[in-house]
Order: C-alpha cells, then sequence, then structure tokens
C-alpha cells in the first residue's frame, strides 16, 4: 500500500485555502525551545493559513514566547523545558478544548515552510484522511546525509512497531482531523514522540497518508538542540521500549525461539561428540543451556505481555462501549 498522497504542486494562498476550507476552524500548534531567530518567520507564515496559531514555549530562556505572543500567536508557557512531547500534549491539549476542525503542528525552527499547510490540511478537508504527515525525503537532496541514514534506520523501527509503510515517521510537520485529534494519546515526553503518535494513530485505525513537502536544514542554524548520535538514541530507545510493549511476540518470542532452537542444536551436537568420542564437550553443552535458558525465559516474557496487552485492550474497549 502507498501511503504517499501526490498534491498538487501549485501554492494555495491565502484567500483561496479560506475559500477551501469554509466553515472549518484551523489551528496550527508551534512546539518551541530558544527559537527567538526563527519563530517571528513561522508564526507569520502559519497565520495566513490558519484561524488561530498556539505556541508552546517550552521553558525558554530566550524572546521566543515574548515574540510569538506580539506578532499574534497566542502562548503556552512551560516554566521549564519539558520536552517536545510535553509541548505537543499541551497543544493537543488546548487544541481539543478550542474545538480545532483541523490541527496542524510544525516545528519552531523555520525547517518546515508553512507555504505547505495547503498541501497537508487537503486530504482532510475531501475526507480522504485522518492524519497527513509532511514527507521531506521526497526532496531528498536538502536532507543532509547523516540525518537522512538515521532517519532511515527510525522509520524501520517505527514501522516495525506500527505495522505500517511510511516514509517519514520522524517528520513533525502533520495535520489531523477533528477526529484525529480527539482520541490521539500523547504519551511521550521527549523527541520520540513522533513515533509514538503514528503507532497511536494505527493502532486506533485512523487514516494516514503522506503529502510531499519541502525542507530546510541551514548549515549556520541547528534544527536540533541535540546532536545527531544523542538525538537517535534517545528515539531508539523509546521505540525498543514501544516495540516490546506493542509487539512482544514479535520483539521477544522470535529471538526467544531462536535461542531455543540454538540450545536444542548444541544439544544434539553434545549428544553426537559423545556417542563418537566418548568425551563431554561440557563448553558446548553449557553454551546451549545458558542459550536455551534466556530463550525459554524471553518466550515466557513475550507470551506473559501478550496475554496482559489483549486483557488491557479488551479492558479499555469495555471502558470505551460504556461511555458511548
Amino acid at each position: 500500500m502507498s501511503w504517499l498522497v501526490e498534491s498538487s504542486d501549485v501554492r494555495v494562498d491565502a484567500e483561496a485555502l479560506k475559500a477551501f476550507v469554509g466553515h472549518r476552524f484551523v489551528v496550527v500548534g508551534v512546539p518551541a525551545f530558544n527559537e527567538e531567530r526563527t519563530i517571528a518567520k513561522v508564526v507569520l507564515g502559519a497565520k495566513k493559513y490558519a484561524d488561530r496559531v498556539l505556541v508552546c514555549d517550552d521553558g525558554s530562556t530566550d524572546m521566543t514566547g515574548e515574540i510569538a505572543e506580539k506578532l499574534g500567536a497566542e502562548v503556552i508557557r512551560h516554566e521549564r523545558n519539558l520536552g517536545k512531547g510535553v509541548a505537543l500534549r499541551s497543544l493537543f491539549e488546548a487544541g481539543r478544548r478550542i474545538g480545532a476542525d483541523v490541527f496542524v503542528t510544525l516545528d519552531a525552527d523555520d525547517q518546515h515552510d508553512p507555504e505547505d499547510i495547503p498541501r497537508l490540511v487537503e486530504p482532510i478537508l475531501r475526507g480522504d484522511a485522518d492524519v497527513v504527515i509532511g514527507n521531506r525525503f521526497r526532496f531528498e537532496g536538502s536532507v543532509p546525509a547523516v540525518r537522512r541514514w538515521g532517519n532511515r534506520v527510525l522509520n524501520f523501527l517505527t514501522n516495525l512497531s506500527a505495522g505500517g509503510g511510511a516514509e517519514d515517521t520522524q517528520s513533525g510537520f502533520r495535520a489531523y482531523s477533528r477526529a484525529a485529534l480527539e482520541v490521539i494519546d500523547v504519551s511521550e515526553d521527549g523527541l520520540s514522540v513522533d513515533s509514538q503518535i503514528f503507532v497511536d494513530a494505527k493502532e486506533k485505525n485512523l487514516r494516514v497518508v503522506e503529502v510531499p513537502v519541502s525542507a530546510k536544514y541551514p548549515r549556520d542554524v541547528k534544527t536540533s538542540k541535540k546532536n545527531p548520535f544523542q538525538h537517535g538514541s534517545e528515539v531508539i530507545v523509546s521505540l525498543i521500549e514501544l516495540i516490546s510493549e506493542r509487539r512482544p511476540l514479535l520483539f521477544l518470542g522470535v529471538p526467544g525461539l531462536m535461542l531455543l532452537t540454538m540450545g536444542g542444536a548444541a544439544f544434539i551436537m553434545v549428544l553426537n561428540i559423545f556417542n563418537e568420542t566418548r568425551k563431554f564437550a561440557i563448553g558446548t553443552a553449557m553454551l546451549g543451556l545458558a542459550s536455551a535458558l534466556f530463550g525459554a525465559l524471553l518466550v515466557f516474557a513475550a507470551l506473559i505481555l501478550w496475554v496482559m496487552g489483549k486483557r488491557l485492550s479488551r479492558l479499555e474497549n469495555r471502558v470505551s462501549s460504556r461511555k458511548l
């Protein structure tokens, strides 16, 4: 299944978008931490296509919040830096509270072009999608090689957890329908939040598509507060936790079965050596025993987590049905 929607390349001006949107209430949310150099451009660009612009000032020590507020954005302030996930959670809660019909998120570092907002909201306005991801990798020439390869690793792990085939699971440039905004749970606090939201959307059977968008990576501006290794490591650790929690039979059960098989093969090898030489290969036996025991432990843990997940899912469904 192809997730990519080839939206029109023609830019949509503000008046045309307003006419297209009609009575839809479009809100843009921007998580920001120490982005005084770029926040003005992002806010002014977003205001062209949104009824309201929300900025979550996540404990900035510069003028990020003050600049955004002066330019007409509504600023949600965190007293200290809590992480991108917490900032997005605050923005999602605000979007739900004010009744957004379409909720758009983009980063405050000017990596994303607000002129692409119409491309993101179009599939939702047509009723073709619940979540739209801005795919930056259709224009890979502008993406640094280290970031490109790092994102491929993160994409693989995220898709493994979600069972989906999105090309740019790490993009923070997204649009959400009201239905998606109401049901998506933003549970991660840090940089892995984009992966977690994608997995949650897939688990809740929301229609997720991608549209190609442009991306900027100026050499003199850092698009992340952490270096690529720190960023990638944090996301990978969170993804491993997510995969083991959501897909224990795949993440724990399969390796466990492989170790059990290796243990069995080692046991057979020990027997063959004993039959041929009448000598006991104690090293091979110990290795096989350790492999079998660890494999059995992984399989047992996978089954327990799988059963617990099933029971928790049933309990959540019962609670939801009672609320309805």
